[in-house]
């Protein structure tokens, strides 16, 4: 099959430019430039709205080869069954080579098809291996997809991506998340989620453990969740810097003090930190892919995790609070997760749902099921004795 002429660029704002063809809609987008080391998953990754803001560069070469099925197919809890939200959140896609010819059962429309329908840009042609070379380097930065890039003014491209919003000093939780409560699920026992830009893949866990999922706007009070009277939180994924979650970080430090079970799951973990009284940074170019090698302190045991994070706890802020360090990147050996020395509270950087991704840490969950069972069976005693 002949590929089309290069028709499209990525400017990013250090001025370095890349050609190729334009895939999806042909429309001009602006975002934080970063690239994900999976192989599979496109799927899962782009419906992630912990991309939200984000161009999004594939380092495995060919995008699309299994298509992309329909919304409409369901899992077992009636959300859809191959996505994690329910649309595209990134800005743009970059790739070496967008297949135009997909092979799957479930395929309903080509990856060009699906971004075209939802307004998001790609381009394709890219020297992926240049690219993501430059980020390591030089960090993750804004950029432009911009379609008719060889036919039009650069200056004109540059000017456009000159004048936009840096990608910390917007609030993308506030477009990802719910924006009143959302009830999955039927269950006597409910598990609050501050819905922070959760992925479903997080729900569907909570739900086959026999749990009803409230998901509450990020910036729910205290209050607001506790009249739901949960058996525990969870504070999920989700989108750009965690300094701009003041009120979710202060809900979830009165949660911690209530000695409400409380889960974090990556912005969640770094939440779950600030509220405690640590501070988070910001990382070189993050950590995007299914092959993070993970090592519990507690036990000394590797495992491999699924990642999407550009944020991390700062060590020694959390030497200063009462979270001890679970889990360490073996990479970097930035923190992965924290321990609470006194409350049932538990946070990790990594995704233990997966999707995509290996499963090895889905424990997770089962340890916070066994955190609010401890609690309730904490509960039922006092008011035994008190009766």
């Amino acid at each position: 099959m002949s590929k089309p002429a290069k028709d499209s660029l990525l400017l990013l704002e250090d001025g370095s430019i890349f050609y190729g063809s334009s895939f999806g809609a042909e429309v001009d987008s602006i975002g934080e430039v970063v690239f994900n080391t999976g192989m599979v998953g496109y799927l899962e990754s782009l419906t992630d709205p912990s991309y939200a803001g984000q161009i999004l560069a594939f380092t495995y070469p060919l995008l699309g080869n299994y298509g992309v099925p329909a919304y409409a197919e369901k899992d077992k809890f009636g959300l859809p069954r191959f996505f994690e939200s329910d649309s595209i959140k990134v800005k743009g896609v970059v790739v070496q080579e967008a297949c135009r010819q997909p092979s799957h059962w479930a395929s309903k429309r080509t990856l060009s098809k699906w971004m075209e329908s939802e307004g998001v840009p790609g381009i394709e042609g890219v020297d992926t291996r240049a690219l993501v070379t430059k980020l390591r380097e030089a960090g993750v930065m804004m950029g432009i997809i911009a379609s008719g890039g060889e036919a039009r003014e650069q200056e004109a491209i540059a000017e456009l991506l000159s004048r936009a919003e840096s990608y910390a000093s917007q609030n993308f939780v506030k477009g990802v998340s719910v924006s009143k409560p959302v009830i999955h699920g039927e269950s006597d026992e409910k598990v609050v989620l501050l819905d922070c830009g959760t992925k479903y893949g997080i729900v569907r866990n909570l739900l086959a453990r026999g749990y009803q999922v409230v998901r509450l706007p990020y910036n729910s009070s205290y209050s607001a969740v506790m009249k739901h009277d949960p058996a525990g939180v969870v504070v999920c994924n989700g989108p750009g810097d965690p300094k701009v979650l003041v009120d979710t970080s202060k809900c979830v430090g009165s949660l911690v003090d209530a000695e409400v079970p409380i889960l974090g799951i990556c912005l969640g973990e770094q939440v779950v930190g600030m509220s405690q009284g640590a501070e988070t940074f910001k990382l070189k170019y993050g950590h995007r892919g299914q092959n993070k090698p993970c090592i519990d302190l507690t036990t000394g045991r590797g495992y491999v995790t699924s990642q999407n994070h550009g944020y991390a706890l700062d060590e020694k802020s959390v030497k200063g609070t009462e979270l001890k360090p679970w889990f360490m990147n073996a990479d970097d050996g930035t923190i992965e997760g924290v321990l609470h020395a006194s409350r049932p509270c538990m946070a990790v950087q990594f995704h233990p749902e997966a999707t995509p991704g290996p499963y090895d840490t889905v424990f997770v969950f089962d340890r916070f099921v066994d955190a609010m069972k401890g609690k309730r069976e904490r509960g039922a005693e006092i008011r035994s004795v008190r009766a």
